[in-house]
């Protein structure tokens, strides 16, 4: 059950913003199984002067349309699958809504079982 949240400038349109959680929510499915329907993101937007792409740090030439995406996750799946993970944004963000891999930064935050309550209360996988 993980939990996406993007973060961009401000300025794409809603249809932009649906792409980006349907893409996402794709590669998730596809290279780490999660459970159909698992559909929990949301997308903040900054003004310019709240958003630092970092330029060209490590060799990746990002623009101002750079994507941080932060997926919180149960703990324990090996390096190859979170790779996997990784590739399969960058393919499905660059078909549908194009954005450049380039431009594309995701950062997973692991969690146990116990971390999670999905409603009523309740430590639904403990």
């Amino acid at each position: 059950m993980p939990f996406t949240q993007i973060s961009l400038r401000a300025g794409k349109s809603p249809a932009y913003h649906k792409a980006l959680m349907e893409s996402i929510y794709t590669a998730m499915r596809d290279a780490i199984g999660i459970p159909e329907n698992d559909r929990f993101a949301t997308i903040t937007e900054h003004s310019p002067s709240c958003f630092n792409t970092s330029g060209d740090y490590l060799g990746v030439d990002r623009s101002d349309d750079l994507v941080m995406i932060q997926i919180t996750l149960l703990v324990g799946r090996p390096v190859e699958k979170k790779q996997a993970l990784y590739a399969a944004i960058a393919r499905e963000l660059a078909k549908d809504p194009g954005v450049r891999k380039e431009d594309i930064f995701v950062n997973l935050v692991e969690v146990a079982k116990e971390d999670w309550s999905l409603g009523n209360g309740v430590a639904q996988y403990v």
